[in-house]
């Protein structure tokens, strides 16, 4: 009697798709995420809707950009979301999940892209959506105002979905420093140190090259991806959101080569 070899996958085998799926009910699954990413909707609702009811066409503002105005909450619900970013990665070190993570997918890198694209994909999500409501209901009590405008106007879909991917990205080089540091303060402190600090103190010295520079920086190349109407020294949006992109590769880049040659 011969043996024949089964050609019936086995049920334990490790996929991309249950490797994302897996990532998924983990992302989920912590309170963390629902409080971050709450918090972050209310605060740029929040936000919104005071710049909407206090807004007046005779206040000195009318030269600011509409979404930008509207949108302004975003300052703050980019930190809540930059800090969910951080716990995907560095959080499981402290809890030590990262070793079940580890053994389960031995390759390590799929573990890092597929926290990546599911972070991405929720974080995209829940911004647009909040960018939408928000834009609306700001409308709702600028619509006599200098400052009233639709969605189909020109540049508005573009800077709502732009500042919605501008903090995914930067949440995304959260994401990448948390796993390469792996430590949640040191990451926070990273970020904040690295990515919203450094460009002012490099933006006092006085060289020219430098202010060209910080326009890709990850801050003002954010900035720019969420204004209707080009800004003053700004980068255009399709080089601000190309400059985002490398960062965010870079980023990662240098997570996946600290899992690849460091022990869990």
């Amino acid at each position: 009697m011969t043996a024949t070899a089964s050609t019936t996958p086995s049920p334990y085998r490790v996929t991309t798709g249950r490797v994302l799926r897996s990532e998924w009910h983990k992302l989920r699954s912590l309170r963390s995420t629902w409080i971050t990413l709450l918090s972050a909707a209310a605060l740029m609702l929040g936000v919104g809707l005071v710049m909407g009811t206090t807004y007046t066409s005779d206040g000195g503002d009318s030269d600011i950009d509409t979404v930008v105005l509207v949108l302004y909450g975003s300052l703050l619900g980019q930190l809540c979301v930059v800090v969910l970013g951080i716990l995907v990665t560095a959080g499981e070190y402290s809890t030590g999940m990262i070793r079940a993570s580890l053994t389960v997918v031995p390759r390590r890198l799929p573990v890092l892209l597929a926290k990546a694209a599911v972070f991405t994909a929720v974080a995209f999500t829940t911004m647009l959506a909040t960018d939408l409501v928000t834009f609306l209901a700001a409308q709702l009590f600028l619509h006599d105002t200098d400052q009233a405008a639709g969605l189909t106007d020109p540049g508005v879909l573009r800077a709502i979905a732009g500042s919605a991917a501008g903090v995914t990205l930067l949440s995304l080089i959260a994401l990448g420093l948390g796993c390469a540091l792996r430590s949640v303060p040191g990451s926070i402190g990273a970020f904040i140190g690295g990515v919203l600090v450094l460009p002012e103190v490099l933006g006092m010295l006085p060289y020219d090259a430098v202010d060209n520079a910080l326009t890709y920086f990850p801050t003002q190349a954010a900035g720019a991806l969420g204004s209707s109407t080009p800004l003053p020294g700004a980068a255009a949006p399709g080089a601000a959101l190309l400059a985002l992109c490398l960062w965010a590769g870079a980023s990662l880049a240098a997570a996946a080569l600290v899992l690849r040659r460091r022990d869990a």
